[in-house]
């Protein structure tokens, strides 16, 4: 293992990172990406990757988004080290607990403020173009109002007691040193009037009880981190080390959105993208191994991968480059694997598995994702092609010149025995010699006779696959055509 892939912290006793996905929705690439690069720093310094489901926000909680990310990390094989994932939901009291001691201890406060007067505060405050946080009112109430307002039963949540004008300071890996005032920063809520904690609280409670070394997580979280070191300090805790990742950009150089369906991971797998490729595409997107290696197998990628190489800028989503990556691991598969794979996009064929094998042997070179089968298989299994007479024509090739090629062509076809790729092909392209044709004005008409497509297999593979009765009479048909 390259000595540089040691522990960012080596006075730290075992690596610990974690993903952290809430059930709201679909699972974005970028989750995925963030998850890989966890799982891959935990596992090249022999640490554990552990799972925690953050499903405080029940408003926007989504029925089973949960499961939804399990099978996710099954299907590309990041497997967590904790055998139950941490439920956020399940420790509402123990969040409770910690903002209890908070305000025990003087660091936090209840607040009693109305949404109405939330509200109205807000709106002043955007007309006088000042930020747009809490003003303070409940922090310096005494022990007796609070003590009267609890027993009156009003509504409340608790306020962490941000300290004034003290700066924060903290490093990330990726970013390097990083510093904010508290003067910057709003009493931020910890537990909310529903009794649910919010994420700052949960976060880091849940960071520190699962003794994660490592938060490694989407720079999104960056103008929160010193609202947790706030947290941490505020508890007496040692901070974990943080490394941002930076965005994940589409074409535009925007981020990509999570609410873009066709780049949810599950979309992903629906049009028939490898894991095995996904993976691999992913961990290049932010990374760079500095070497003209292009496939990885995770394994490899444990061994390589270093988190110090990570780019600052966010990378480009190429969607051709996944493309070329997913087909080059689609070329590796055995044949009876990838048929096994490809059936699902063929369950309306009627076709004995024989037949479709050869089928989807001929394409295998030309697939990028698995979904692509549907599409270029058609060819293969129609009673009668549908295209456009012109097609056939050759360059400036007279139609009679083209009627008179097929016709000999459809002869020869009927001469050969030995009805094979290799045959077919040293038959004719003898032929074509003999006759002092050219290749193009023979192989072209003869191609979009047997595909009915300007861009299909070769000839001789599909004639290979169609067999000498259905070759000779799409020829035959093409003559009509004419």
């Amino acid at each position: 293992m390259n000595e540089q892939n040691k522990n960012i912290n080596p006075e730290k006793n075992g690596v610990k990172t974690r993903i952290a996905p809430s059930p709201t929705g679909i699972i974005h690439i970028g989750n995925l990406r963030t998850a890989l690069y966890n799982y891959l720093f935990a596992q090249q310094n022999g640490g554990e990757f552990l799972l925690r489901v953050e499903d405080t926000d029940r408003e926007r909680f989504v029925e089973g988004a949960t499961e939804k990310v399990l099978e996710t990390l099954k299907w590309v094989g990041l497997q967590w080290g904790n055998k139950d994932p941490i439920i956020q939901s399940q420790r509402v009291e123990i969040y409770k607990k910690h903002a209890q001691q908070l305000v025990d201890s003087g660091k936090a406060y209840y607040c009693f403020c109305t949404p109405e007067r939330l509200t109205e505060m807000r709106e002043e405050r955007q007309a006088k173009k000042l930020p747009p946080r809490y003003d303070g009112q409940c922090r310096n109430l005494s022990a007796e109002e609070v003590e009267d307002k609890l027993k009156a039963d009003e509504k409340y949540v608790i306020r962490l007691k941000v300290p004034e004008n003290e700066e924060i300071e903290f490093n990330d890996t990726v970013y390097g040193k990083i510093k904010y005032n508290s003067s910057d920063i709003d009493d931020q809520v910890l537990i909310k009037s529903d009794g649910f904690p919010t994420y700052h609280l949960a976060v880091v409670v849940d960071d520190h009880e699962m003794e994660i070394t490592h938060v490694m997580r989407g720079e999104d979280w960056l103008p929160s981190t010193p609202k947790h070191v706030l947290l941490y300090k505020a508890f007496g805790w040692e901070m974990s080390e943080f490394i941002h990742l930076p965005n994940i950009l589409g074409e535009n150089k925007k981020k990509l959105s999570k609410r873009t369906g066709d780049v949810s991971v599950e979309s992903f797998k629906e049009q028939g993208y490898l894991p095995e490729a996904l993976i691999n595409y992913l961990a290049l997107l932010g990374w760079n191994p500095g070497t003209e290696q292009e496939l990885f197998s995770l394994e490899e990628l444990i061994e390589s991968f270093d988190i110090k190489k990570v780019h600052k800028a966010g990378a480009i989503f190429d969607i051709k480059k996944l493309d070329n990556i997913n087909g080059q691991y689609i070329r590796k598969l055995d044949i009876k694997k990838l048929v096994e794979l490809c059936l699902p996009y063929l369950k309306d064929v009627k076709a004995d598995k024989e037949y479709i094998e050869k089928v989807i042997l001929v394409e295998q070179e030309r697939l990028r994702k698995l979904s692509d089968i549907t599409e270029n298989t058609k060819l293969f299994f129609v009673d009668e092609l549908d295209y456009d007479q012109e097609l056939l024509v050759w360059k400036k090739i007279t139609k009679q010149k083209l009627n008179d090629n097929l016709t000999i062509i459809k002869q020869k076809l009927e001469e050969i025995d030995e009805w094979d790729k290799e045959s077919l092909e040293k038959e004719v392209m003898d032929f074509i010699a003999k006759n002092n044709l050219t290749n193009g004005e023979v192989l072209w008409p003869l191609r979009v006779a047997l595909s009915g497509q300007k861009n299909s297999p070769g000839p001789f593979e599909i004639m290979n696959v169609l067999g000498k009765e259905e070759s000779v009479k799409r020829v035959e048909e093409a003559m009509n055509r004419l």
